[in-house]
C-alpha cells in the first residue's frame, strides 16, 4: 500500500499445448490430492532453456516432460511414473527435475530415461518436492512442499551440495514453492505461497543460514509460485490465481505487472530469446506460454555458465 501501482506489461501467446496432448476423461491421484481445481487437460510448470535454445516444461498429473522449440513447437520426450513439478538443467546437460511424486529425479535428454538422484535424506521420505534451482558451483538447492501451509508449516528447504552432502537449511515454512538465488549468491528467496509472501534467506559463508525474514507481502490470488531473478538482481514472482508475473527491484520495490492475455494461473517463468530479454511464462489454465519483453536480461543460470 505504499507504493504507486507499477506500469503493466502486456504478454502475448508463443505457444499452445496441442490438443493432440490434452487429456480428458483422466482422474489422477495428483488431481484427487490437490485442494482447490485444477485443469484436467494438463498442467504446465518448470520452463528451463538448454543450450540450444529449447524450452523444457513439465506436465505434472500426466508424468510428461516437453520440449518446446523456438517456433513453438512441442514434443514429448518423455512421459514416466511421476509428477514432474519443476525443471532445472546441469551444466553438462542432464536435466534435475523436481518431483512431487518421486523426490528428485535426473533425466538424461540423449536417452529419455529418467533415474534417482535424492528420494530420501538421512533414510527419511521427502514430503513431495517443488522446485529447484542451481548455484554456480553446483550445489543443488530445492523445496519440499507437500500439503504444508498455515496450518502446517513445516515445508523444507534442502541443498544438495556438488559433493553429495545434503542440509535441511529450513524447516518451518508454510508451503515452500518457487526458489531462486541473487546475483551474488549470498541470498535466496523461497517463494512461500499459503503465506502470500517471499523469504529472503541470508547464506551464509559456514553454508548456514540467518536473519530469514518477510520479503514481499502479497495479498490475492493463491500466492506466489514460479520465481526467476534478471541480471540486475531484480526479481519476478509468479502470482497464480491473478495471472500476474510481479517484478521487483532488489531492494523489494515494485518495478512492474506483467498481465496473462489468457488464464489466471501463471505458474512459472524463463527468461530466454536471443538477448535474454523475453520472458517466457507457464500459464496452466489454458495449457498456454507465454512472452513477454522485459527491460533487463535474466541472469545467465548454471546451465549456460
Amino acid at each position: 500500500m505504499f507504493f504507486n501501482a507499477p506500469p503493466t506489461i502486456p504478454t502475448r501467446i508463443f505457444a499452445r499445448l496441442p490438443d493432440s496432448l490434452r487429456r480428458t476423461g483422466h482422474e489422477t491421484e495428483w488431481h484427487r490430492g490437490q485442494p482447490g481445481v485444477h485443469p484436467e487437460h494438463s498442467l504446465l510448470e518448470g520452463p528451463a532453456f538448454d543450450r540450444d535454445g529449447m524450452l523444457w516444461c513439465v506436465d505434472i498429473p500426466y508424468g510428461r516432460i516437453f520440449r518446446v522449440s523456438p517456433t513453438g513447437t512441442f514434443s514429448t520426450v518423455v512421459e514416466y511414473d511421476g509428477e514432474p513439478n519443476g525443471l532445472a538443467i546441469h551444466r553438462d546437460g542432464r536435466i534435475f527435475i523436481a518431483d512431487y511424486a518421486n523426490g528428485i529425479m535426473v533425466l538424461d535428454p540423449s536417452t529419455g530415461q529418467v533415474t534417482p538422484f535424492i528420494t530420501r535424506v538421512r533414510l527419511e521420505r521427502l514430503k513431495a518436492v517443488n522446485d529447484l534451482v542451481f548455484a554456480s558451483n553446483g550445489d543443488l538447492y530445492f523445496t519440499d512442499q507437500g500439503l504444508t501451509g498455515l496450518h502446517d508449516p513445516t515445508g523444507r528447504v534442502f541443498r544438495v551440495r556438488a559433493d553429495g552432502h545434503v542440509d535441511c537449511l529450513l524447516d518451518n515454512i508454510p508451503s515452500p514453492n518457487g526458489i531462486a538465488l541473487d546475483p551474488t549468491e549470498t541470498t535466496l528467496y523461497v517463494a512461500v505461497t499459503r503465506a502470500n509472501s517471499v523469504w529472503r534467506v541470508p547464506l551464509l559463508a559456514d553454508g548456514g543460514v540467518a536473519k530469514v525474514g518477510n520479503f514481499i507481502q502479497l495479498s490475492g490470488g493463491g500466492g506466489p509460485d514460479g520465481l526467476a531473478v534478471d541480471s540486475e538482481g531484480n526479481l519476478a514472482v509468479a502470482h497464480i490465481g491473478l495471472g500476474v508475473i510481479w517484478l521487483f527491484s532488489a531492494r523489494g520495490e515494485p518495478m512492474a505487472r506483467i498481465q496473462s492475455t489468457i488464464g489466471h494461473h501463471t505458474t512459472n517463468m524463463a527468461y530466454g530469446g536471443p538477448d535474454g530479454r523475453t520472458l517466457f511464462i507457464t500459464e496452466s489454465e489454458s495449457g498456454t506460454l507465454l512472452q513477454a519483453d522485459m527491460p533487463v536480461p535474466g541472469l545467465k543460470l548454471f546451465s549456460h555458465q
